[in-house]
C-alpha cells in the first residue's frame, strides 16, 4: 500500500512471513552504509538477532533500550544518540525501528534529529504499531508535562509489517492493539467496524486470515488520512478520537496502563461527551461501548486521579488551540462531527469536561 506524500511518499509492505525480504527492501528503499537497529529489551531477544543476521554483509549495530512507555523520554533519546555517535554513524547511516509503538516513536525521533535528520525504516512487531503508529511519520518522546510533547514529523522510507510477529504478543497486547482498529471503524468505516465485531474471537485468537484482513483495512484508512493531511492541519485530526482523554489517563497512570486500554477508555468517555454536546448520536455512543467490550477492553474511566488533574493534563495537550481543548468526536459510526467553522475537531470548555467527569464519577479531589 502506498502513502502519497510527494517527495516523502513511501510504501507499506504487509504480509505474513515477509521479514526475510527486509535486506532487499532496504537495498531498494533505504540504502545505507551503516544500519542502526533500535529496539527494546522485550523485542531484542525475539527479533534483534534475527534482523542482525538478515543484514549480514551490511554494517549493522543493534541498540536496545529498556521496554516500557515510561522509557520513551528525552534521556533515552540522548542515550541512543550518544551510542550512535560513539559507533561512528554518519549521514550515510539509517535507523531501523524494530518493535512496537514506543520503539517506533523514539527511533523515529532519533532519526529525525540525529545529524539534523537521517533516513529510517519502520519494522513494527505489534498489532498497534502495524495498524497505527508506524504510519504517518509522527515521532517523539514523552515529558513530565504530557505524552509526545517533544517530537517531529519524519516519514519513514518504507514500513515492513510481518503479521507473523503478532503471534508472539501476549493476548492482552493483541486486545489493546485492537483499540486503534476499532477507532478506525468508528471514524471512517462503519462496515469495517461491523466486520471486526463479527471476527472478534478469531482476531483475539490470532487467527492469521482474520488478523491480516483487520490490519490491511486499518492500514488503508490510516494511510489515506495521512496522505490527505500529513501535518495534522485538517482531517488527520479525526485520528485523535479517544486520545485526548486517553493520553491524560496514560499520563496520570505513570504510563502503567497500555496505550490501547487508555484509548479504549477515552473513546467511550469521548463518545459520551459527544452525546452531551449534541454532536454524537446516542446509538453511536452505545456502539462504541459495545465494540470496546467485545474485545475485552476497559469501557469505564478507572483511574487513580482527580478530575482536576486530568483537566490540567488535557489543557497542555498538543491539540489545545487558543486555550480550548479540542476533541475529535463521531457524529455517527463512520462519520465525524465538525466544529462551528467546519473544523474536524470540536472545541470543548473545561466546564463541560468537568461535568463529564462528574457524570463518570471521577473524584474531584
Amino acid at each position: 500500500m502506498h502513502v502519497a506524500l510527494g517527495d516523502a511518499s513511501y510504501d507499506i509492505m504487509l504480509g505474513r512471513g515477509i521479514l526475510p525480504a527486509l535486506p532487499d527492501l532496504l537495498s531498494e528503499r533505504c540504502p545505507a552504509e551503516h544500519y542502526v537497529v533500535i529496539t527494546d529489551s522485550a523485542v531484542a531477544p525475539l527479533y534483534g538477532e534475527r534482523v542482525s543476521t538478515l543484514l549480514e554483509g551490511s554494517r549493522c549495530t543493534v541498540i536496545p533500550f529498556p521496554a516500557g512507555e515510561w522509557n520513551k523520554t528525552r534521556e533515552t533519546w540522548a542515550t541512543l544518540t550518544d551510542h550512535m555517535l560513539a559507533a561512528g554513524v554518519g549521514r550515510d547511516g539509517a535507523v531501523i525501528a524494530l518493535g512496537g509503538g514506543v520503539v517506533g516513536d523514539l527511533a523515529g525521533f532519533v532519526a529525525a534529529s540525529y545529524l539534523r535528520g537521517i533516513p529510517y525504516v519502520q519494522v513494527p512487531t505489534t498489532l498497534l504499531a502495524m495498524i497505527d503508529s508506524s504510519i504517518g511519520g509522527k515521532t517523539g518522546v514523552d515529558t513530565p508535562h504530557g505524552k509526545n510533547l517533544v517530537g517531529a514529523f519524519h516519514q519513514p522510507r518504507v514500513v515492513v509489517a510481518d503479521t507473523e510477529t503478532i503471534s508472539t504478543l501476549p493476548p492482552v497486547h493483541r486486545s489493546a492493539g485492537m483499540a486503534e482498529a476499532l477507532k478506525h471503524g468508528v471514524i471512517a468505516d462503519a462496515d469495517y467496524l461491523t466486520s471486526l465485531l463479527e471476527r472478534s474471537e478469531q482476531i483475539l485468537d490470532a487467527e492469521p486470515e482474520a488478523l491480516q484482513l483487520a490490519v490491511r483495512r486499518s492500514v488503508e484508512i490510516k494511510a489515506a488520512v495521512v496522505a490527505e493531511d500529513e501535518r495534522e492541519r485538517g482531517r488527520r485530526a479525526i485520528l485523535n478520537f479517544g486520545h485526548t482523554i486517553g493520553h491524560a489517563v496514560e499520563a496520570v497512570s505513570g504510563y502503567g496502563i497500555l496505550h490501547g486500554e487508555a484509548v479504549a477508555m477515552g473513546m467511550v468517555a469521548e463518545a459520551e461527551l459527544g452525546v452531551r454536546l449534541g454532536c454524537t448520536e446516542a446509538s453511536t455512543r452505545d456502539r462504541v461501548r459495545e465494540a470496546i467490550e467485545s474485545f475485552g477492553l476497559p469501557s469505564e474511566l478507572d483511574v487513580e486521579a482527580t478530575a482536576e488533574k486530568l483537566v490540567e493534563i488535557m489543557t497542555r495537550d498538543k491539540k489545545v488551540r487558543g486555550g480550548t481543548v479540542r476533541f475529535a468526536l463521531p457524529a455517527t459510526v463512520g462519520t465525524m462531527a465538525h466544529g462551528p467553522e467546519g473544523e474536524w475537531t470540536v472545541p470543548v470548555s473545561t466546564h463541560d469536561i468537568r461535568d463529564l467527569f462528574a457524570q463518570l464519577q471521577v473524584p474531584t479531589q
